[in-house]
């Protein structure tokens, strides 16, 4: 039997029917939205609302927002993609002598850029390839994959678009009888310790026995090239937090104005994150339509759009420990920058 042929399911059956071209963009947000529809944009109000201000990062991620990301990804202060390709590129090949053939699930894939060094470890291992990419822009998905299924003759995909939670609730359906689930770029960061263990428990779930989860985190460093790299002299970083606002106004009919607003980034020691932030110029009031909300804003004020926590390694560990994940292997740049971090589940 074909890894594709269905076994399971009526959807399982369209799922195979539409590999004739190797490829599948499931669009997960049109029935999300809904199903979901009474709540949507809840958690942009809850974020303005409270003190201090702060918006859900998800909203980044517009077919703009993804661009931007990747131009970051280029910069020379940005350290972390390019130390975090250096680890991949140099050990992709004893991560797949961990793992044996499996299904590569990406949260956040982007261009896949990083994930090609997996992909062409688990090629020259003549194991049978199978990528699931999950990102929250149709766009850079379906960009990709065409590279992709060029460059890579026998790899079949199946991408989601949606957010991470949609996409891990829509892999029960697996192609190989293991899957590999990737969470690269310290991404990770990007979560609060609640949301990082509610997180934690959905890549749980969304594994079997022996499944493993391949981790990527940026580790405690100096303040001055944490801060450098969140504040480009290119200003593409502030182009990417100010982007979140135009998507906003896309979204919910908002009147932001992004003259009005400075982008700001700065370590905070104490919570060992970054945060980033937009200040307002100037006092101004903003309505977001669609959503029938309208709040205050007083110069000076901020709206933290972002944080990037640095991570302790054998905190990971023993946090990952207690859900049921074992850290088999660890690998590192010749500077401790930057982790990637190879579990399985017990």
């Amino acid at each position: 039997m074909s890894i594709f042929e269905s076994t399971e399911s009526p959807m399982l059956d369209q799922f195979a029917s539409a590999w004739t071209d190797r490829c599948l963009i499931e669009n997960l947000m049109p029935q999300a939205q809904i199903t979901n529809s009474n709540g949507l944009g809840h958690d942009v109000i809850i974020g303005l609302t409270q003190t201090p201000k702060t918006l859900p990062p998800k909203y980044f991620y517009d077919d703009r927002g993804s661009q931007l990301f990747e131009q970051i990804c280029a910069l020379p202060e940005y350290y972390l993609t390019r130390t975090e390709a250096a680890i991949l590129q140099q050990y992709a090949g004893e991560i797949v002598t961990q793992t044996g053939a499996c299904e590569l699930v990406e949260l956040g894939s982007g261009s896949s850029t990083k994930t090609r060094s997996l992909l062409s470890a688990y090629a020259q291992a003549n194991y049978p390839l199978c990528y699931r990419p999950i990102d929250v822009s149709a766009g850079i998905l379906k960009s990709s994959a065409h590279q992709l299924l060029a460059d890579y003759p026998s790899l079949k995909i199946h991408a989601l678009v949606g957010t991470y939670e949609l996409g891990l609730q829509h892999l029960n359906l697996g192609y190989l009888p293991r899957r590999m689930i990737s969470f690269l770029g310290s991404s990770l960061g990007n979560l609060n310790p609640a949301a990082c263990d509610q997180f934690f428990d959905q890549i749980v779930a969304a594994l079997r026995p022996n499944d493993f989860f391949l981790l990527g985190v940026d580790r405690h460093k100096a303040t001055s090239q944490l801060e450098a790299a969140y504040n480009d002299s290119q200003g593409v970083t502030a182009a990417f937090n100010l982007n979140i606002l135009r998507h906003l106004n896309h979204r919910f009919d908002a009147n932001f104005d992004l003259a009005q607003f400075d982008h700001w980034a700065f370590y905070n020691e104490t919570e060992r994150q970054i945060e980033m932030h937009l200040r307002s110029r100037q006092p101004q009031s903003v309505r977001l339509a669609s959503l029938d909300f309208e709040f205050e804003l007083q110069a000076g004020e901020t709206i933290r759009s972002e944080i990037s926590r640095k991570f302790d390694l054998a905190d990971l560990e023993r946090q990952l420990a207690f859900k049921g994940l074992q850290r088999l292997q660890t690998w590192s740049d010749r500077h401790q920058w930057f982790a990637v971090m190879l579990f399985q589940k017990s």
